[in-house]
């Protein structure tokens, strides 16, 4: 891959050339393992179903050309009803509320496959506490909420993008509000607007601390009432099903395993949103939910697809603590639960351990300046007085007005002995949210023709380097609307001839290696699990240095090589699939795209921090882009499962 810094104002568009004077560098993550293994050629085949679906997809035939356009070009694919392959108009990964939405309005226009790897509900959306920002408020406007952005993005944002959000999105709070989503009230009858750090007005919609949980019940709901839509539980995606044509990749599906059958599942579509969310795991303290591994924009890499900004990974500064509390939980948490930024806005101060209120000493903003700064406050301040967290005080606050806006809060502190209104709360930043990921253009469009992206996986240009808080829905319900129409106009300008599939090499799931086997390299994959997420937090993490990051690159080279070799030693094949293996695949692709995108920007901007670079310095102030290199050779993170070699 390389990566670059481009030229211009730092708009997104496609027309941008790499600009190769400026920090553009090669990336390094070279394999020293060559494949000489066979590639079973058998197809892997199984009359095994989804255990919420049990019909098979939309015949293409069924779809109506548009005679107005010639099509965009003809496809030869075949469509098996086996129970294995899939067929629809429109397959959709993730079911946040970027998925969902999408797929609640592209359902007027054909048959979709809603593809989620584990629950339905069990999204980045589930968990966001704060809300929706959106000029709704009569002295709020849509000149002030896209100055805050640009702001809090450190000028970095592309304003073309900003202007699109800001201006469509009380439309779209306003959609959800008609399909059922309930939001908080004042006395007035109006809805209530919170304020949140970074943001000038009042202008956030939330559903007390539980916005996400609400808007996700409400959306889920809409879809189980809609007979065109399919939800595919406990489904993983592992590789896009992609062909070229000159200089241009297609996307024609993606390929599947069914983590409770351990089958490999094949859908055809053809439209591909990808809305998986984040990669938030990378690092060992994330509150993001398990399932966010990078899987859409490692996928994406591989798929040749152009990746931007990924250096700007937002490290949530108030995730709660465990350690600080008077009971401590049983159990690790498989993510770190947030206290969200409202409680800032509400009027919470944040101190030291010795009670000294530090943030007026970073910013005049004090606790209302943007995460980034509240971030690497906070960090500054533990290492400096070498302790584990801080605390965020509420308590001066009126006993009601705290349970009636932190309610979730309020009870999970509750049940670790910590009553909020009365004591603070410790608190210590987390990986939170990706900024960069997916490049993508004003509706979502991808250079991977029919593969559109939205939320958390998409860089669209809206963040910049650090994302405004309660951006982040915002722009996911933005984007899943405009990504509608042109994938609409893709699917009925594409003719489809049907033919054999087998030009992709099926997955194969490990059965023949045996238990004792897969029992040792999952083992082994969970320990390299681990030793990426330390050398993620201790070389790429709030501040960073050019030392670290190289040592970063060099470690994380080494410990990939160190594991494939482990795997391939025992047997594994690289088309295997098992989801301890493919997360950990785009585990490492994700780090190393993060780690590429840093050294490649030489100056502190947002949420990129380097000691070496300290300025800001306005000649880079232009987005960092990874375009694919088919010339540099891959590890097995990086390429796609069904271009692996055969012998």
């Amino acid at each position: 891959m390389t990566t670059s810094l481009v030229t211009g104002s730092g708009h997104l568009h496609f027309s941008v050339k790499s600009f190769k004077e400026q920090g553009c560098r090669q990336a390094s993550w070279v394999s020293g393992i060559a494949f000489r293994r066979c590639i079973h050629k058998e197809l892997f085949r199984s009359a095994g179903v989804s255990k919420l679906l049990r019909v098979h997809g939309h015949d293409f035939s069924q779809a109506q050309i548009s005679q107005s356009r010639s099509p965009l070009r003809t496809i030869t694919l075949s469509c098996l009803r086996d129970g294995t392959t899939k067929c629809f108009d429109f397959a959709v990964i993730g079911s946040g509320v970027a998925g969902l939405r999408y797929a609640l309005e592209v359902s007027k226009h054909g048959s979709v496959a809603v593809i989620t790897k584990a629950e339905s509900h069990e999204s980045n959306t589930n968990y966001a506490q704060g809300g929706v920002s959106a000029v709704l408020g009569p002295l709020d406007s849509v000149e002030n909420h896209m100055r805050d952005t640009i702001v809090a993005g450190a000028y970095l944002c592309d304003e073309e993008t900003v202007r699109v959000v800001c201006t469509e999105g009380p439309d779209r709070v306003r959609e959800l509000i008609a399909m059922g989503a309930s939001f908080d009230h004042g006395d007035d009858g109006n809805l209530h607007l919170a304020r949140e750090g970074g943001h000038s007005h009042h202008r956030i919609v939330h559903a007390a601390d539980m916005t996400g949980r609400e808007i996700e019940r409400a959306l889920l709901k809409a879809v189980l009432d809609d007979s065109n839509i399919f939800m595919f539980e406990h489904h993983l995606a592992i590789d896009f099903l992609t062909s070229q044509e000159g200089s241009e990749t297609f996307c024609h599906g993606v390929d599947t395993l069914n983590t409770e059958t351990q089958e490999v599942v094949r859908f055809i579509s053809k439209v591909t949103l990808v809305a998986s969310g984040g990669a938030g795991h990378i690092y060992p303290t994330t509150t993001n939910p398990l399932v966010a591994t990078g899987d859409g924009v490692a996928m994406a890499h591989r798929a040749q697809a152009v990746i931007s900004n990924m250096e700007f990974v937002q490290f949530h500064p108030t995730a709660l603590a465990d350690e600080g509390l008077p009971i401590k939980p049983s159990k690790n948490r498989v993510n770190a639960f947030l206290i969200t930024e409202a409680v800032r806005g509400d009027g919470g101060i944040l101190y030291n351990l010795a009670m000294e209120r530090f943030m007026p000493l970073y910013d005049e903003r004090a606790e209302l300046a943007p995460r980034d700064v509240v971030a690497r406050s906070i960090d500054d301040q533990l290492k400096k007085r070498n302790e584990r967290y801080v605390l965020l005080d509420i308590s001066h606050k009126p006993r009601d007005e705290i349970l009636s806006h932190f309610p979730n809060i309020a009870a999970e502190c509750l049940r670790c002995g910590l009553d909020i209104t009365r004591e603070p709360i410790p608190v210590v930043p987390a990986a939170h949210y990706m900024c960069g990921g997916v490049r993508a253009g004003l509706h979502g469009e991808t250079n991977v023709q029919g593969l559109y992206v939205a939320g958390e996986v998409a860089c669209t240009g809206l963040h910049g380097a650090n994302r405004l808080a309660s951006n982040s829905l915002l722009e996911a319900l933005v984007f899943a609307q405009r990504a509608v129409q042109p994938s609409v106009d893709h699917k009925d300008n594409l003719k489809l001839e049907l033919a054999s599939l087998d030009s992709w090499a099926w997955p194969v799931i490990p059965m023949s290696l045996g238990s004792n086997v897969l029992s040792d390299i999952i083992k082994r994959t969970r320990e390299v699990r681990k030793e990426l997420q330390s050398i993620m937090w201790n070389y790429v993490g709030i501040v960073r240095s050019t030392s670290r990051l190289k040592m970063a690159e060099w470690r994380i080279g080494e410990l990939e090589t160190e594991w494939e070799e482990y795997l391939f030693r025992k047997g594994w094949e690289p088309t295997m699939v098992r989801i301890e293996a493919c997360e950990m695949r785009n585990l490492f692709c994700c780090a190393k795209l993060v780690v590429s995108s840093a050294l490649a920007r030489h100056e502190s901007r947002g949420l990129h921090f380097v000691v070496d670079f300290p300025h800001v310095e306005e000649s880079k102030r232009q987005p960092t882009v990874i375009f694919p290199c088919s010339s540099v050779k891959g590890t097995w993170s990086t390429l796609q499962l069904h271009k692996q070699q055969h012998c």
